[in-house]
């Protein structure tokens, strides 16, 4: 799958886009800061991935989707990815855009649900990580909620980055 173009801001307020990830290999994962069932455990997840990385001295990004993007403003994405000590030279935490089209973004560009549970300020999701080719195209999705394959996920960047 391809992932489509994309517009948003990160936990800084800066624009970001598709564009900055070309040529990138990346790893992405929808969450909200609001959950309060499975997006600490994949933050925390993401956060052991991006220290694993950095161990291994690769250069992969993170991209974290926000699906409450009313209520995910720059500032509290950025609080919320400090509880994990985030590290944001590489991982940006994306908001900026409207619901109709995170929803759709996920569906049409991951094969992820994204969508309001009514009644509820929760969120149906993807708790999977998925990594993403230099040509932006969607590879492989790894269990993100507990017990990632970190090492698997290690060795298939190694491969893409090669």
């Amino acid at each position: 799958m391809e992932v489509q173009k994309f517009e948003a801001v990160n936990q800084d307020g800066e624009p970001f886009s598709f564009s900055k990830l070309k040529g990138k290999v990346w790893v992405a994962d929808f969450l909200f800061t609001n959950c309060d069932t499975v997006c600490s455990p994949m933050t925390a997840n993401m956060a052991s991935l991006q220290k694993k990385l950095a161990v291994a001295g690769m250069d992969a990004e993170l991209v974290s989707f926000s699906i409450d993007p009313d209520h995910d403003q720059p500032g509290r994405l950025k609080e919320y990815a400090k509880g994990v000590e985030a590290d944001f030279s590489n991982w940006n935490l994306l908001t900026g855009y409207k619901q109709p089209f995170i929803e759709s973004f996920a569906n049409k560009s991951f094969m992820a649900a994204a969508a309001k549970l009514e009644g509820s300020n929760q969120f149906v999701h993807s708790t999977s990580f998925y990594l993403v080719n230099k040509d932006g195209v969607v590879l492989q999705k790894y269990e993100g909620a507990s017990n990632p394959p970190y090492n698997e996920i290690i060795k298939d960047i190694k491969t893409l980055e090669e």
